[in-house]
């Protein structure tokens, strides 16, 4: 039998006191009402829920994303792991489940709906309906993943249908995906049982979702940030209203998670209990979640806090056991673990050979380029033409311009690179590459010079998946051997290895946050406007491939 004395907050009374939480084996048995509140006590209330999000993105494996978010309060997470199963199919999401049951943390994994996101890529493996089918009848599976082609939907088509329709038949959520989409086609998108999204980014988009019965996600990742612009849903819409992350980087982990949006809600005015209510209880119910909600005979999954309005955590419970606990100011993590057996084998997949240096060059063709305009924490992209720079006969970085070259190549077979340019990653000099690169995660690489940019690009090439940069021929890196798109190392030393990448970048004049995440984006056809593949550039406004050099 366990004891937590504190300020009890009680969700469903609206109601703060001075309490005793009663836990017996995993169960709360009893919360009894000692008296009002107590200003030096800290507070209890119920874990908090990321709605969505892509564990991989972190660039953790679930044990180790547990323990960065087990220190914000977070018991439990709606992950997509359409990153991995993009890249090893059933092989990598059974991965991600084996390791995330390795750690006390609720991670409720959904069946990735659109691997490959779209028919214009390449990836590693392809999931169709009778695959979702089996997935979705499994225990251990929540829901439908995010269902990208939307497109595909309004068109209805077949095979699209086919894994709506599965999961219709399984009662369990579906989770959508259409940036932008409004009026009759987001009713359309809707009505086909899509009960989510979480890329609406203005107030007016999200407002017309929830009058249609549909959850808006306000999503704040390390990239894309939409909750300045969401957040007054909290109280308008709380019934329809949840938080999350989509992507989340570890040196932003160890910052805060969805405790800092609760507290920053606050701040801007929010109530209190609607900011609890979409962060804590909206996607326990919706999703089916089993974490409990502090309440007599529930499971004993909650935190305590030593202010409502910060929510700096001081201690995390979840199925009654101290999994995170904050002693004279060190983390401490008593009951985390299950199993922490390294593994002898990690998951990849990785068959691109070393590229020449002709391979990334591009020949001039005409006097004006499709250029991807970059905005900094948007994952939409502009199309801009531009006059290129042209040396002996190629079109090269314009450093001066801030029109650089991007490169993706196909990591899953030797195969034909494609060439771009795009404008606001304000290198001054070298180049960054990703094995990161949604959502196939082929190799993409920018940089100003092309003798870099192919010293980025082999040596991922060579350590089968990663993040470096190569200025002037020195070379840092960040290896990331679980597919291409994980490290198999504790969040402090990735996050700290990660922030040294980044500053390095910043410190040569890249203004972007999150420079590498940014990058992983520029490949992502199912965003507008302007993407590049491994089959070429992407007009994702109009679903077509595009000519780099345009009459225009």
């Amino acid at each position: 039998m366990k004891e937590i004395h504190g300020n009890v907050v009680d969700i469903d009374s609206r109601k703060i006191f001075e309490g005793v939480v009663h836990i017996e084996d995993e169960h709360i048995s009893k919360i009894e009402y000692v008296g009002p509140r107590k200003a030096e006590l800290p507070y209890i209330l119920p874990g908090f829920v990321d709605a969505h999000i892509h564990i991989e993105s972190s660039m953790l494996m679930p044990r180790a994303f547990a323990r960065m978010a087990v220190r914000q309060g977070c018991v439990g997470v709606v992950a997509d792991p359409h990153e991995i199963a993009n890249v090893l199919g059933v092989a990598g999401i059974e991965f991600m489940l084996e390791d995330s049951s390795k750690v006390n943390f609720h991670v409720c994994m959904m069946a990735p709906s659109c691997v490959p996101a779209t028919s214009f890529e390449t990836s590693g493996a392809s999931l169709d309906a009778s695959v979702l089918d089996e997935l979705l009848k499994r225990d251990d599976i929540y829901g439908l993943g995010e269902m990208m082609n939307y497109p595909g939907v309004l068109f209805g088509d077949p095979d699209v249908m086919k894994k709506l329709e599965v999961a219709r038949k399984s009662g369990k959520p579906i989770d959508g995906h259409a940036p932008g989409l409004r009026g009759e086609d987001a009713q359309k998108y809707v009505s086909a049982g899509i009960s989510s999204d979480h890329e609406c980014t203005t107030l007016e988009e999200a407002n017309e979702r929830t009058e249609m019965a549909q959850y808006v996600l306000v999503r704040e990742g390390s990239s894309a940030k939409d909750f300045e612009a969401l957040w007054p849903l909290i109280d308008s819409h709380p019934k329809y209203t949840m938080l999350c992350s989509d992507d989340k980087h570890p040196d932003d982990l160890l910052l805060g998670h969805i405790n800092k949006l609760v507290s920053r809600a606050i701040q801007n005015g929010a109530s209190l209990w609607n900011s609890l209510i979409v962060a804590c209880i909206n996607p326990v119910e919706h999703y089916r979640m089993p974490i409990g909600c502090l309440r007599d005979g529930s499971q004993a999954d909650f935190i305590v806090v030593d202010d409502i309005n910060t929510m700096d955590v001081l201690a995390t419970y979840i199925k009654g056991k101290c999994v995170y606990h904050r002693v004279d100011g060190k983390d401490t993590y008593p009951e985390l673990y299950i199993d922490e057996t390294p593994y002898e084998h990690l998951p990849n997949r990785f068959d691109a050979t070393p590229l020449r240096l002709e391979q990334i060059q591009q020949r001039a063709e005409g006097d004006c380029i499709r250029v991807i305009g970059l905005k900094d924490g948007d994952l939409y992209t502009s199309e801009l033409f531009e006059t290129p720079k042209v040396e002996n006969g190629l079109a090269i970085s314009d450093i001066d311009r801030d029109i650089l070259k991007v490169v993706v190549v196909n990591r899953y077979s030797p195969d034909k690179v494609s060439v771009g340019f795009i404008k606001g990653f304000e290198l001054k000099g070298g180049a960054i590459a990703s094995t990161i690169a949604h959502d196939s995660h082929n190799l993409i690489a920018v940089g100003t010079n092309d003798d870099d940019i192919l010293a980025a690009i082999n040596h991922l090439i060579e350590v089968k998946g990663g993040i470096d940069i190569c200025y002037n021929g020195e070379l840092l890196d960040l290896d990331l051997p679980v597919a291409g798109l994980m490290s198999d190392k504790n969040g402090e030393e990735v996050a700290a290895r990660y922030s040294e990448l980044c500053q390095f970048l910043r410190d040569r004049g890249c203004p972007l946050h999150a420079p590498f995440m940014s990058l992983s984006f520029m490949s992502l056809l199912v965003i507008p406007q302007l993407k590049l593949g491994d089959r070429g550039l992407f007009d994702s406004q109009n679903f077509r491939f595009v000519t780099l050099f345009a009459d225009k």
